[in-house]
């Protein structure tokens, strides 16, 4: 018989906390939420105090009942769910799953146990201080669901009427696409201003020549604005005299940055890695929840990945400030450590982001790690240990340099004199560098000109939101918490409303409506400083500060209201939708622009008559434009007219012009015959539920399926005529999908 039962969420963490408890402790896994809202109905009992209707999620039956029969005869139940609302929640489930139909006496006590680290030493102080279920953040966290259900469920069936069947819409979802919306507003309304700028390339007393940028005309700010105001300027630099006014040096110290939180890692992980929002965590839970490290057993490497606080417990500090003294000496370690300040909103229960032991350094456990894996730890592992580490130093020495009686010049330098913190962590798009030296220079030196040169610039528009950037907005904001930015990020883009162009959020046509029709129905469930807001109330559900129902009623009057009015008043685009210029190409009637679930496409207006659909893209001046679809040079089967590529649901296929009152449809033929031996069939593109696309086999009993970019290039090793290529840039690696020849080194070598 067991002395206890320990509860987690996910699997690897039970394997791994297993490897650390003897035989008086069973370990059992809920993989995730087991209980929550139905499907199929609206869960929350508005007139009696918003009471939720919560059930077993479909497939959890036989994880319950393996967690209940482990319960049985067990002194204690130890429930260690993700320190955090969501692992509350299950947490209390779980309690109430095992309690159910037992009698007190048969009903086991339970603990709260907090693992902010997988690790031995972890686990122990966990047990050793367990706590109770904390009723106020498991408030809090009904009072999200909720919130976010009471939304979701009356807005989605608004669109699917107003605009097309599918959508959804969310709390916080929708306002991350206005973000989006607002931004590409700003950029399609940009104006470009043209300046230019003015530098003279000048010679001191002794080399090197350096540049100094022009300032200031007649005493007042330089501001020129075209090629007429530059001319004369330039011309006039050209014969003026150069002289020394004033020389300013001064040092500068750049300090130490805070260790990771959830939203800097993702912008980092982005930003220097390439790495999206959801691919960061899931490779940072896996680091936390434990990964067998050979000799050095199995261990988690980092704290808790779902954190907004800067917070870093006192062994762990003095542990890091030890390796810097071992590692760089001890000009690096600061006379006592650095601290952080949190936001106001931190849940500072929780640690920043750190490895759990310091003995753990990246060239130790690297070849235990994926290869992501090994690049997102090192990232972690070197901003906590420059988060201890001394401030750089830089030597600036700033010139003022007269020119004539109306020019005002400036030159600087600037040399790292100690790099500090950026001997572990250096950011690569922060100002951590030096610029070039100047040569010695003393008040009233004269100066020689070596040339002059004006540069035409232009203004730019805001850039477009990368995952980073939009993670940093929303935590700005205050929109959302840490263990929401990934998922609405992918579920923005999952639902249409933006599409990813070289990278960067664009809002679709469709992202544009939603929009546009919920900040004219609902203002306050778009209005971003609300959503803040209501972030706020449900942190003070949690503080004890405010009562779950008082914060419900309060919203819901006011949505009500405006749900009741937009029911009728709401504009329907199924009903009107966007008329254009555009002619059908089968019946000459004006084409429009209608919604589905996979975007906005043209539209015959006579249908159902004519049922023709054909993709667009807007010009410069925003009209749409069709887009000229490929023709065959083979002819429909059934009744002989052309065969054009068409894009489905699934992927690309070839389909009658007649499509779809004449149902003639062919698979899209890469023209590559399958690469399995013996097998006739050819591979043809597909597209999957994610949109991410792969190739299979036309042939239904062949299960070839491929998912890297096919290469025409033949195989050396066999009769292959292709090559399956995967990665990207030092990843890139290039396979035969017969034989196996390649990889990593031949891409390499290519």
């Amino acid at each position: 018989m067991s002395k206890a039962l320990l509860v987690v969420e996910s699997p690897a963490k039970a394997r791994t906390l297993s490897k650390y408890l003897g035989r008086d402790y069973v370990v059992r896994a809920t993989v995730g939420h087991i209980k929550d809202l139905p499907t199929n109905s609206l869960g929350v009992a508005v007139q009696r105090d918003f009471q939720p209707t919560y059930q077993l999620i479909r497939g959890k039956g036989k994880v319950i009942d393996a967690i209940r029969d482990a319960a049985n005869g067990v002194t204690s139940v130890f429930l260690a769910s993700d320190p955090d609302r969501e692992g509350e929640a299950i947490a209390w489930h779980v309690a109430e799953e095992i309690s159910r139909g037992r009698s007190r006496e048969e009903v086991p006590p339970f603990y709260r146990v907090l693992l902010h680290e997988i690790t031995r030493a972890g686990l122990k102080r966990a047990l050793e201080a367990p706590g109770r279920l904390d009723r106020k953040r498991y408030e809090s966290q009904l009072a999200r669901r909720i919130l976010d259900r009471l939304v979701g469920y009356e807005l989605s069936p608004l669109l699917w009427k107003k605009v097309s069947g599918g959508l959804s819409a969310g709390r916080v979802q929708s306002v991350a696409v206005a973000l989006v919306v607002d931004r590409e507003r700003e950029i399609l309304g940009f104006k470009p201003q043209e300046y230019w700028v003015i530098t003279s390339t000048l010679k001191g007393r002794v080399p090197p020549p350096f540049a100094a940028r022009l300032t200031r005309v007649d005493g007042q700010k330089a501001e020129i604005g075209n090629e007429e105001q530059a001319r004369p300027i330039i011309e006039a630099l050209k014969t003026a005299s150069y002289a020394v006014e004033a020389v300013k040096r001064e040092e500068k110290s750049r300090y130490a940055p805070p260790p990771f939180i959830t939203s800097t890692l993702q912008q980092d992980a982005h930003r220097i890695l390439h790495f999206s929002a959801k691919k960061t965590m899931s490779l940072a839970q896996r680091l936390y929840e434990g990964v067998d490290l050979g000799e050095m057993g199995t261990a988690g490497l980092i704290t808790y990945m779902r954190t907004d606080s800067l917070r870093v417990a006192d062994e762990a500090v003095a542990a890091v400030r030890d390796h810097v003294r071992a590692a760089f000496g001890e000009a690096y370690v600061p006379a006592s450590p650095n601290r952080f300040k949190n936001r106001k909103s931190a849940q500072d229960a929780h640690e920043a982001i750190r490895p759990t032991s310091m003995e753990f350094a990246p060239d130790r456990v690297s070849k235990h790690l994926e290869r992501d894996m090994a690049r997102l730890y090192a990232l972690i592992w070197n901003r906590f240990v420059a988060s201890q580490m001394t401030a750089a130093r830089f030597d600036v020495t700033t010139v003022t340099i007269g020119a004539g009686a109306r020019f005002t010049m400036e030159a600087t330098g600037r040399v790292l004199l100690f790099d500090g913190f950026l001997r572990a962590f250096r950011d690569v798009e922060a100002d951590d560098g030096e610029e070039p030296a100047l040569p010695p220079l003393s008040e009233k030196d004269a100066l020689g000109l070596a040339g002059v040169d004006g540069e035409q610039n232009f203004t730019q528009p805001p850039p477009r939101f990368t995952e980073g950037t939009l993670v940093k907005d929303l935590e700005k904001l205050g929109i959302g918490r840490p263990s929401t930015y990934a998922t609405i990020l992918s579920t923005i883009e999952e639902k249409k409303y933006v599409e990813k162009e070289k990278g960067r959020f664009k809002p679709t046509d469709l992202g544009f409506v939603v929009t546009d029709l919920l900040r004219e129905n609902f203002p306050q469930i778009m209005d971003v400083q609300f959503t803040a807001q209501m972030e706020e109330e449900l942190d003070r559900i949690e503080e004890g500060e405010a009562e779950r129902v008082q914060v419900l009623d309060k919203f819901w009057g006011g949505f009500q209201d405006l749900l009741k009015a937009a029911r009728t008043e709401m504009k329907s685009v199924k009903q009107a939708p966007e008329k254009t210029d555009l002619a059908c190409p089968r019946c000459a009637s004006p084409l429009v622009i209608r919604f589905g679930k996979n975007g906005s496409f043209l539209a015959c207006s006579s249908f159902p008559k004519c049922r023709t659909t054909l993709p667009f893209v807007r010009g410069e001046d925003g009209k749409p434009m069709m887009v000229k679809e490929e023709v065959s040079t083979e002819k429909c089967e059934s009744c002989g007219a052309d065969v054009v590529l068409k894009n489905g649901r699934f992927g690309r296929f070839w389909a009658c012009v007649n499509y779809p009152e004449c149902k003639y449809t062919k698979p899209y033929s890469t023209g590559f015959a399958c690469p399995r031996p013996g097998c006739t069939g050819a591979l043809v593109e597909k597209r999957s539920k994610k949109n991410s696309t792969f190739y299979r086999c036309s042939v239904r009993e062949c299960d070839t399926v491929l998912f890297g970019r096919l290469k025409s290039t033949p195989c050396p090793s066999c009769s292959n005529t292709f090559m399956e290529e995967k990665g990207r840039g030092k990843e890139k690696s290039t396979r035969c999908p017969r034989c196996g020849y390649g990889g990593a080194a031949e891409a390499a070598a290519e």
